[in-house]
């Protein structure tokens, strides 16, 4: 139970091992340590640790007020073995080259768990979407999608929805592509809105396969849904969604937070009254709760479940030793650090990976592509449907893998992605 105030803040990740990592360091270490668990040709593992390609391009765009402005934007494309590049486009300061590369490679591996015929992709546009107008992104958007236009397409490689960027950046950039390729083809990008070819349930998505592999890790543990204690650091799309089917499965969400502080209440929240982020980002902080939890205390309440599903890097070796949940499910990508995954696995928490908790987003971005290829739409039902089936096989191969080897759950998703990806080189061979 938290204290009437919280007076810890969130200390500073500088000094811990992995927080300084960049996404390309984690992936390769990674890479490494799964490598040693499986049989593939080390040729293979070599390849692995580089992308195919990184398509970097300059942006101009005119401002509203006449000036003109030149931005950079990437195209990281990963592996296509097993499919197209797949994977989101962010718009943020701190998009780089290296970043995407690493992000691209955890797509590859996020795809070959979830055993979707995509390889790994990451792209973005070095900007604040804060300083643009709407006019601004929407020509930003378009003159990015010209620019990488010949890198990208249905069969090709197939951006999303990431940081900075949503459903309408999607539909601009499907629109510019379309518009030169002389004929309208939603399936260049996922995550559009379902009156253009969008699918429905793509947004909910991250968030309930989060709330699935919380229910199937609770239970393998021998613990009933309707006896279990969560607590969501992190009430956006992801984290609220989560919370919301939890709670309707029979759990207690006793705890959520968001950017600006979060709620308690040890007889469980009605998560279905807290408007997420998106829906009031004041709305968390305005709820009538028994007690406040600041986000650096919830992460260490005595719960069954915590899922961090806000940033990365918030679990590291300052706070491991003092993380009190049985079990950990990523939500966020990257929140624990490699330090604080030692910490963690020796003391008993169960940590799931973010590359099987919440690739409910890829995964219905996968049923969104085939609705554009056929041109046929598919219910909400069935979407939740056939997301709850893959994600229920998903979690059978790694628990597998668990059970067999003795591993860690986050090194048996990678064993999983990497025997596939490695199965799929090997039959394909190299060219020439």
């Amino acid at each position: 139970m938290p204290s009437e105030q919280t007076t810890r803040t969130e200390s500073s990740n500088e000094s811990d091992e992995g927080a300084t990592e960049s996404p390309l360091e984690t992936a390769r270490r990674q890479l490494h340590t799964a490598a040693t668990h499986v049989d593939v040709d080390v040729g293979v593992i070599e390849r692995l640790k580089h992308p195919t390609r990184i398509v970097e391009v300059s942006i101009p765009l005119e401002r509203d007020d006449g000036s003109v402005d030149v931005f950079t934007g990437y195209r990281a494309q990963h592996d296509d073995v097993r499919g197209p590049y797949k994977g989101g486009l962010r718009f943020h300061p701190e998009v780089s080259a290296e970043e995407c590369v690493g992000l691209a490679m955890w797509m590859t591996w996020k795809c070959a768990v979830m055993d979707i015929p995509f390889g790994g992709g990451k792209g973005g546009i070095v900007v604040d979407p804060k300083d643009l107008s709407t006019d601004e992104k929407e020509q930003l958007t378009r003159r990015f999608a010209e620019e990488i236009r010949d890198a990208v397409g249905p069969s090709q490689d197939i951006p999303a929805p990431d940081m900075g960027t949503d459903a309408q950046t999607m539909a601009w950039f499907m629109d510019a592509y379309s518009m030169q390729e002389g004929e309208t083809i939603p399936g260049v990008v996922t995550g559009k809105p379902p009156v253009i070819g969008g699918s429905y349930g793509r947004e909910e998505a991250p968030g309930r396969s989060v709330a699935l592999i919380a229910r199937e890790a609770a239970e393998h543990y021998g613990k009933a849904i309707d006896d279990l204690s969560v607590a969501i650091q992190g009430y956006g799309s992801v984290g609220a969604n989560a919370a919301r089917l939890l709670d309707e499965r029979g759990a207690d969400v006793v705890a959520v937070s968001d950017v600006i502080g979060g709620i308690y209440d040890s007889d469980g929240l009605d998560t279905h009254s807290i408007p997420s982020y998106r829906e009031d980002p004041e709305g968390v902080k305005h709820y009538d709760a028994p007690q406040t939890v600041g986000n650096a205390e919830l992460l260490e309440l005595d719960v069954d479940v915590l899922v961090p599903a806000a940033v990365g890097n918030v679990i590291t070796t300052e706070n491991a030793s003092r993380i009190a949940a049985d079990i950990v499910v990523e939500g966020a990508n990257g929140p624990t650090t490699s330090g604080a995954d030692a910490i963690l696995e020796e003391r008993g928490v169960h940590v799931i990976p973010d590359i099987l908790a919440n690739a409910g987003g890829v995964t219905v971005s996968y049923f969104e592509w085939l609705q554009d290829i056929n041109r046929r739409t598919w219910s909400l039902e069935r979407v939740n449907e056939e997301l709850e089936s893959e994600m229920l096989e998903a979690w059978g191969a790694v628990s597998a893998e668990v059970e067999e080897r003795g591993v860690s759950w986050r090194d048996a998703a990678y064993i999983v992605a990497l025997e596939r990806i490695g199965v799929a080189k090997e039959a394909r061979g190299l060219w020439p």
